[in-house]
């Protein structure tokens, strides 16, 4: 009679070192057959075969199987329908419990929950853990047992919770409970001992590789340190990059949560605020195609395809956005203080629907994830939880002032700026803005 085994599900966790999931899988009584699912549901709506993130997936993804084969056993890498690749996993092997870290988006919670039910009806127990944030959508709540839903009192809750779970450490410093590893990485022996069948190459799942470099995981100390001073500044190397490691998690939350703690409160509440647009996701899901102050759904926002390419292409005649986009177009990546510029610049100037240059940056941005950036460009079309105020409009050349002085990053991805081949800003400021407030003040108060 074959050995019952145990699957832990690998989604946005692709790390065998402190995983929840990953741990208590293989702290259980049965042998631990780490799986992953290319989602045809997910590959299948993107809108290129040349999608970074896919490519990043698949070398994390032979990173794990190389780190398993040391012990003895692989990942299991299959690609398809959930539904129907877990009956095929019901036929296959002696499954006797699954694992896996909890997916807070809305599409995940439907997958997971009928996932969940197909194995209950085999009397195949599920479990799952917290594993991508810090503090899950119920964790900090007010007094009431409501949501948050503005940042500042919220992160000061997220705060009082995590020093409520600190004991001091060896050396004098506090140790946090919530942010406590989970070595899953000493446990490696207990995978079961068999070695899956080879792992899917990119061209079997229909993608190609790309050229964008992916950045690395580690950051110095000092980066962290100094976070607050230079974050701000687009031709630094001020800001950490590791946005799409937390996203597939690749590295630790806890642990990265930690040295933020002890190194620099700005960059811990980066962190915050991808737990806080993480939990305004769960608790109200609408807002990934919905404003979630529902008023700003009555915006006449412009049909204005020409000008949605313009901006997209970065040829907009303001060269701090133009620079943005074009960085995002080469590398997947985009500043954060230029990502806020960008959107503004889309809502605000050009009066076209946040919807759009939100499923835009969902195409390209490498460290894409629904619930910050739909949070982002919410907050930036003034529509969103805790969002910037519709009178609040950002002036490029003023931004361009402040945070690219000497025009470093400008003339890196702008190149032609300064000469004849350079477009002239395809709308004024000053009329922009008159636009929008009276746009918007008349949509609001109707």
């Amino acid at each position: 009679m074959a050995i019952p085994i145990a699957i832990f599900w690998h989604r946005r966790d692709l790390r065998s070192n402190d995983n929840a999931g990953l741990f208590h899988a293989l702290s259980g009584e049965h042998p631990v057959l780490p799986l992953f699912i290319f989602d045809s549901d997910i590959l299948d709506v993107l809108p290129s075969r040349r999608d970074a993130r896919v490519h990043f997936i698949r070398e994390a993804l032979q990173q794990l199987d190389e780190g398993y084969a040391q012990h003895g056993s692989g990942l299991l890498v299959l690609h398809g329908k959930p539904l129907e690749i877990w009956r095929h996993l019901l036929d296959t092997y002696p499954v006797a419990a699954v694992y896996t870290n909890r997916d807070y988006e809305p599409y995940a919670a439907m997958r997971d929950t009928a996932v969940s039910r197909m194995l209950e009806d085999k009397g195949i127990p599920m479990h799952t853990f917290k594993d991508h944030v810090v503090f899950e959508y119920g964790e900090v709540l007010k007094e009431d047992g409501r949501p948050y839903t503005v940042f500042t009192p919220y992160s000061r809750k997220w705060k009082q919770r995590l020093d409520s779970t600190a004991t001091p450490g060896p050396d004098g410093r506090p140790v946090f409970g919530s942010l406590t590893d989970f070595p899953s990485e000493t446990l490696l022996h207990h995978l079961w001992q068999q070695r899956p069948p080879a792992m899917p190459s990119l061209a079997d799942i229909g993608f190609e590789a790309t050229d964008i470099a992916f950045p690395p995981k580690t950051i110095s100390s000092s980066r962290i340190g100094s976070y607050d001073k230079t974050r701000n500044f687009p031709a630094m190397e001020g800001t950490s990059r590791l946005g799409v490691h937390f996203r597939f998690g690749t590295i630790s939350i806890r642990q990265k949560a930690r040295k933020a703690h002890a190194l620099n409160e700005t960059f811990l509440n980066e962190l915050i605020w991808r737990d806080f647009y993480s939990q305004i996701l769960a608790h109200f899901p609408q807002v990934a195609t919905q404003a979630f102050k529902p008023a700003y759904d009555r915006i006449p926002w412009r049909d204005a395809p020409a000008d949605l390419e313009r901006w997209k292409k970065g040829a907009t005649g303001y060269p701090l956005v133009d620079a943005g986009m074009r960085e995002l177009e080469s590398t997947g990546f985009m500043h954060n203080r230029v990502r806020m510029l960008t959107a503004s610049f889309l809502t605000k100037h050009l009066l076209i629907d946040w919807r759009l240059g939100e499923a835009h940056f969902a195409e390209k941005l490498l460290d894409y994830d629904l619930a910050s950036n739909c949070g982002g460009w919410q907050w930036a079309a003034g529509c969103g939880t805790d969002a910037a105020p519709y009178f609040r409009i950002f002036n490029p050349a003023e931004q361009l002032r402040k945070f690219d002085a000497r025009m470093e990053y400008v003339h890196r991805w702008v190149p032609e700026y300064g000469t004849t081949q350079y477009p002239p800003p395809m709308v004024d400021h000053a009329f922009a803005r008159q636009r929008c407030l009276q746009t918007f003040k008349a949509a609001l108060e109707s």
